[in-house]
């Protein structure tokens, strides 16, 4: 069974995920705020019947300001998609401490100031969703991947925690868990990587490279999916009755996950020793 929702918000928008999602649930008939850094980015989303705001998520007033536009205009919001983030790569020890809060603040303090924002409107509503895009990585780590891992293993914790504090509000909190899918992704991570001279060099560099043909040409990439897949997941997410609490999109994320939790540590360390160089002396 399926139910109605209000005015749907919806964060990094510029491209894949994001983009496919706005565009899924603006032809399937929602009110769609489509939002992005800059708002240029995604001026043609209006053309397909979403409505269209500058919403940096990083940033305070931005945020206070996309929200007040929706609830000024509909009274509250409907659903909350959390979907801007992105990939920070590198060995632990050679990441910049800005680039390592800057992840944090996009991939968790971002969703968390948002949900808190949207939430008062939804409380005296009595109902919303709330859909929180995490990662199949919130499951597992690889090495160079570290800080992302980390965010979205935040998101995640931060996402249990909410569903029971506001589910007696009428709004439900859905973690959705891609798995490797086939957007920008891939290249903003390799771009990120840092620690071009130091002694994780060739480890990073090598990171770079495998998370580009992981999602390209990788034996991975027979089990991904495309950004509408995962849009497919939002719109089931905010349109049933009883939505799940994860959901988990593409063969790699079933897969990866259910390896990971057949494995010991000490086996895990094996297997990605079989997909990543060990940085060390040489």
């Amino acid at each position: 069974m399926t139910t109605t929702t209000g005015p749907v918000l919806i964060t990094g928008c510029s491209t894949g995920i994001g983009r496919a999602t706005a565009l899924r649930l603006a032809r399937s008939g929602h009110t769609v705020w489509a939002t992005a850094r800059r708002e240029e980015t995604i001026a043609d989303l209006r053309d397909a019947g979403c409505r269209t705001l500058a919403l940096d998520v990083t940033d305070e007033s931005s945020m206070r300001a996309a929200v007040a536009r929706v609830v000024d205009e509909h009274g509250a919001v409907g659903a909350l998609v959390n979907n801007a983030g992105y990939s920070q790569s590198g060995a632990i020890e050679s990441l910049p401490m800005p680039d390592l809060r800057r992840q944090f603040e996009t991939n968790v303090f971002g969703t968390v100031r948002m949900c808190q924002l949207v939430l008062p409107g939804m409380r005296t509503r009595g109902s919303g969703r709330i859909v929180n895009i995490s990662s199949m990585g919130a499951n597992f780590t690889f090495p160079g991947g570290g800080a992302y891992h980390a965010s979205k293993y935040a998101v995640e914790a931060i996402s249990d925690a909410l569903r029971f504090e506001v589910r007696g509000f009428g709004v439900h909190v859905v973690l959705v868990q891609p798995g490797l899918i086939r957007t920008d992704f891939s290249h903003t991570a390799a771009a990120a990587v840092s620690d071009a001279d130091g002694p994780y060099a060739a480890f990073n560099a090598a990171v770079a490279e495998n998370t580009t043909k992981a999602y390209e040409k990788g034996p991975l990439a027979r089990f991904g999916g495309e950004p509408d897949d995962v849009a497919r997941a939002v719109e089931q997410a905010i349109t049933a009755r009883r939505p799940k609490i994860r959901m988990r999109v593409t063969p790699s994320a079933h897969l990866l996950i259910t390896q990971r939790r057949l494995m010991t540590d000490g086996l895990w360390d094996r297997f990605v020793a079989t997909q990543f160089t060990r940085p060390g002396p040489r």
